[in-house]
């Protein structure tokens, strides 16, 4: 009987604390672009994201996320310039982007155009020469058996310090940390690092407090279904990984029908897809590399389905090689050639209702077709409002042809901007990974 009463305590503590979430209203229908701050320009400073922030508004991005902007430990530091996720001092910022001035500024031209800004957050650990070890908090840390600090059990991060959680000392001065970039520079956000690795309880409180200072949007590099107590964003990662298989020709759409309906997230939750980011393509390859010519129907996809797309930079100008981590490695601008094609991806996501972060009521909607494993349909739809989606997920021509009464009426072709009367029944040519996508 006791046990009873403690779980129902327990899960009623956990409903108090998700329905205390307040997630932005700017965040149904919001868009996300990753920035690697060394890489994004020659510069590698914070005043040449702000040169961009037009571009990127005019392309349909509402959030910036950056990448680690804090001072890099020089304690086992990898390469020649060290992982951004060494953090040595979490309430500064890294003297090669600039200074606090340069940052805010950035903050602030970022609000001016009406978008929002998140900061990434390593909470699992520091570098091993942060100052709270230089202040002699070494019971912060998760230590070794002759008293030293150590890396994150299971891992070669040999650059960083594993914290300790368990003392709570520690836990307040991280939230307070946190709280400074929302008091100090006004930031919107922040994406977390390794989350599924630190104490949800610890989420749970930092979010509780954060919130306190002004709305905020959290997004978690994990995707366990708990933590959705804590943020609005989890990582599709599983998604992520379907897309791939199918890319290569170990899956078909078949996995992603199954995707779909095995999904146990909460109604409201916030998804994150996309087909890179900085780990994709620094580790595991190039979008070329892992998607071929797969890619384009796979950002359809990943644009249009449940969920928030991101882009991350460079994808713009079609990124063919694989960003050093620890290393200098600019970006090279001069080819914008997706620029038209994620713009419009961006923007049907920002402008059309079907396709925002609701309740569950705008879910995909499955439309059959004879092709069930090459060929993927589905539709999305809100009020009055809809968007189908056709995908070629196979290196082969098909003819897709699919049955829906819901479906009539006419549409508007998203890449060629051309009228398209839907009947009933209908049959679309589509080349190799091809795609169309038809809104109202």
């Amino acid at each position: 009987m006791l046990r009873s009463i403690v779980l129902v305590f327990a899960v009623f503590i956990s409903l108090a604390s998700v329905a205390q979430i307040k997630t932005p209203k700017w965040a149904q229908n919001a868009t996300i672009y990753e920035i690697n701050v060394r890489q994004f320009s020659a510069e590698g400073k914070f005043s040449a994201v702000t040169k961009e922030l037009p571009r990127l508004k005019a392309m349909g991005v509402d959030i910036i996320w950056l990448m680690p902007i804090h001072p890099i430990g020089e304690r086992n530091r990898k390469g020649s310039l060290g992982s951004y996720y060494a953090v040595k001092d979490y309430q500064k910022v890294n003297k090669e982007f600039g200074n606090l001035d340069d940052f805010k500024f950035l903050v602030k031209e970022t609000h001016r155009l009406g978008m929002y800004v998140i900061i990434d957050w390593v909470a699992n650990h520091s570098s091993p020469d942060n100052v709270w070890i230089e202040q002699g908090n070494m019971e912060w840390y998760t230590l070794d058996s002759t008293g030293n600090v150590q890396p994150t059990i299971g891992t070669d991060w040999w650059d960083v310090a594993d914290l300790n959680y368990d003392n709570k000392s520690m836990r307040k001065e991280m939230i307070l940390s946190m709280k400074y970039w929302l008091t100090e520079a006004d930031i919107d956000g922040f994406r977390c690092d390794v989350a599924g690795s630190v104490p949800l309880d610890f989420w749970m409180d930092a979010r509780m407090e954060l919130q306190l200072v002004k709305p905020i949007f959290m997004l978690a590099e994990a995707e366990e279904v708990p933590l959705h107590d804590a943020f609005e964003m989890t990582y599709g990662w599983n998604f992520h990984h379907i897309m791939n298989k199918i890319a290569k020709g170990e899956s078909d759409a078949t996995a992603i029908r199954e995707y779909l309906a095995n999904n146990k997230y909460p109604s409201n939750a916030f998804r994150m897809n996309f087909t890179s980011n900085h780990d994709e393509n620094s580790w595991n390859g190039t979008e070329m590399e892992r998607m071929g010519d797969a890619r384009f129907a796979m950002a359809v996809l990943a644009s249009t389905i449940e969920g928030m797309p991101l882009v991350y930079n460079g994808q713009e100008t079609s990124l063919d090689r694989r960003l050093k981590f620890f290393d200098k490695d600019s970006i090279d601008w001069k080819k914008m050639d997706m620029v038209p094609f994620y713009t419009k991806l961006l923007t049907l996501h920002q402008s059309n209702p079907a396709l925002w972060v609701k309740d569950g009521s705008n879910n995909a909607k499955i439309i059959e077709t004879k092709n069930s494993k090459d060929q993927l349909v589905y539709i999305r739809e809100y009020e009055n409002h809809q968007v189908i989606t056709v995908l070629n997920l196979s290196k082969k021509k098909t003819e897709v042809v699919f049955d829906s009464a819901s479906i009539k009426g006419e549409y508007t072709d998203l890449f060629t901007g051309k009228k398209k009367t839907l009947k009933s029944s209908n049959k679309v040519s589509l080349a190799p990974w091809g795609y169309q996508v038809f809104y109202k």
